[in-house]
């Protein structure tokens, strides 16, 4: 074996720093999830409770397997927004029979489930993820259709969602819709589009148009259980496959439904793995507060994969990348950690390389983030940076195997897209409350618009004087501040940048999922078929 050592302090004041300023930033993460978990806030979850229903989590939970994890995606989703943080959708990956399925949940307590503009975006990634990986998709549907006053935003782009359901049954990756509640007008596609249909008695409305529309649109009186309701359609329109007793019976039956799938993954679970040499809870204070301060990422590698064993590549050229081969819960992955921030010709050279040998080998790549970007200077330019950080980005763009990103500190620039940021079309990306992401660090970007301004001031023969400077002073300032806000990980999940922010200590889990239901798909790196490297 090729253990990893540790030089990990825990007794140190700069670990003691580090693991408290973590502490700290997941405290305020916990807040922020709280308010997914709220939805529409009490007034309407107990509302929906007097009506005898399930909330959004209840039904998940009663779905997936008992004591089996459930990987949410995307919770933060619309945070920072107008709209109620998690965008009044759940999704996420769950075991239902022992078949890792793509699951979906309208939130009822926010606006009756409609879809607003976040709603599609997080149903969109959500389902990249399952198309992405082959997953068999659920649909926990109870949904007024589109949010009216944001229609603008949700009706053009709104229609993929119907066309990603087709696709998916075209590509034999089963879907089924469980109807909870309304399911009206274009929500009344998702049902229609799905291979299995169940609805609740007395309680799933699915129609075009309800009762107030028919009444406009011809003139006829009509009800809603005659119109759309749960019996009609599956004695009469047939559109209902199975008519469910009650919600609970309703879940009894999507989960039978699962189990009849006869699905298999494309590739067999590995034995159990040895666990990382190391406490996974040391993760807290490795990450400096200060992202300007290195750490080692050997640190974060011998706390998540098997055995803390881990076979380094290239270990004395391009130092401030580690690239190597390891095993993460019995699935090989080809990691690339940044070392000291700024990627060098050398690291980028090494990345493509290294990239190269995974795909020859159809090994997942694994990406840990804490990057300033691609360096810059007088001596870098003249030494071909630009042409061997696009030979990394190249590799990146053009492999063929799996990749997973996590961001653990900063992710700048170009080095953002060579690590394989969100734009590159990573299977996952996650992030910890320690990282930051944007095209400069906020005091670069803020010095750099000072030195145009002034440049600019000098070029059309304005003096810089005291007003000046200090008007420069309050524009870099706030523009610092503004990068500051916008880089923050909880701005990002918000934006769907990534698939959720998550707890240190969780890495090693979310990675092993993950890399399980990737195996879900075949997959085959690429042979040849990067573009043309610039030497």
């Amino acid at each position: 074996m090729t253990l990893l050592s540790t030089a990990l302090d825990t007794a140190s004041p700069d670990y003691t720093a580090h693991r408290t300023a973590m502490l700290a930033k997941l405290d305020e993460l916990a807040a922020e999830h709280a308010k997914a978990l709220a939805g529409g806030g009490e007034k309407y979850t107990e509302r929906h409770r007097k009506r005898g229903k399930l909330l959004a989590r209840e039904r998940i939970e009663l779905l997936v397997d008992p004591d089996t994890p459930f990987l949410e995606l995307s919770p933060l989703a619309a945070w920072g927004s107008d709209y109620p943080v998690g965008a009044s959708m759940v999704t996420g990956i769950g075991f239902v029979e022992g078949v890792e399925c793509l699951i979906t949940a309208n939130d009822p307590t926010v606006r009756g489930g409609a879809s607003n503009p976040w709603t599609l975006k997080k149903a969109f990634r959500a389902h990249e993820i399952g198309h992405a990986n082959r997953l068999p998709s659920i649909h926990l549907v109870e949904s007024g259709g589109a949010d009216l006053p944001s229609q603008k935003e949700i009706f053009i782009p709104g229609g993929a969602l119907f066309k990603h359901l087709t696709q998916s049954s075209a590509a034999g990756i089963p879907t089924v819709a469980v109807v909870f509640g309304n399911s009206t007008a274009g929500g009344a596609y998702v049902p229609g589009m799905c291979d299995h249909v169940i609805m609740v008695k007395e309680r799933a409305k699915v129609f075009l148009g309800g009762p107030p529309l028919v009444k406009m649109a011809t003139g006829e009186e009509s009800g809603d259980e005659e119109l759309g309701g749960a019996e009609m359609h599956a004695r009469t329109s047939g559109l209902a496959d199975y008519l469910a007793a009650d919600e609970h019976d309703a879940l009894r039956q999507a989960r039978r439904v699962v189990s009849r799938l006869n699905w298999r993954k494309a590739y067999e679970n590995p034995p159990p793995a040895e666990p990382p040499k190391y406490d996974e809870g040391e993760l807290l204070g490795i990450v400096p507060g200060d992202l300007k301060i290195p750490f080692d990422p050997r640190e974060v590698i011998a706390r998540i994969v098997d055995g803390s064993d881990f076979d380094e590549f290239k270990p004395l050229y391009g130092t401030s990348l580690a690239t190597g081969w390891a095993s993460l819960h019995g699935y090989p992955v080809g990691v690339l950690a940044n070392a000291q921030g700024v990627l060098f010709s050398a690291e980028s050279q090494k990345a493509a390389q290294f990239i190269q040998l995974a795909n020859q080998r159809d090994i997942p790549l694994l990406f840990l983030h804490n990057t300033t970007g691609y360096m810059v200077g007088k001596e870098y330019e003249q030494g071909g940076i630009i042409k061997h950080g696009a030979m990394m980005i190249n590799a990146v763009s053009n492999s063929r195997v799996p990749h997973l990103s996590v961001l653990m500190g900063a992710s700048y620039g170009a080095g953002h897209y060579g690590m394989c940021g969100r734009a590159y079309d990573p299977r996952f990306l996650f992030a910890w409350p320690s990282a930051k992401s944007a095209v400069m660090g906020p005091q670069q970007l803020a010095g750099v618009l000072s030195i145009v301004a002034r440049q600019s001031a000098a070029a059309k023969g304005l003096p810089y004087d005291d007003k000046a400077a200090e008007a420069d002073a309050a524009l870099r300032a706030m523009v610092e501040q503004q990068i500051e806000s916008e880089s923050l990980p909880m701005f990002l999940s918000g934006r769907l940048y990534d698939d959720g922010v998550i707890d240190p200590r969780d890495t090693r889990t979310v990675l092993g999922l993950c890399l399980s239901v990737i195996h879900n798909a075949p997959y085959e790196g690429a042979r040849g078929g990067f573009g043309v490297f610039r030497m």
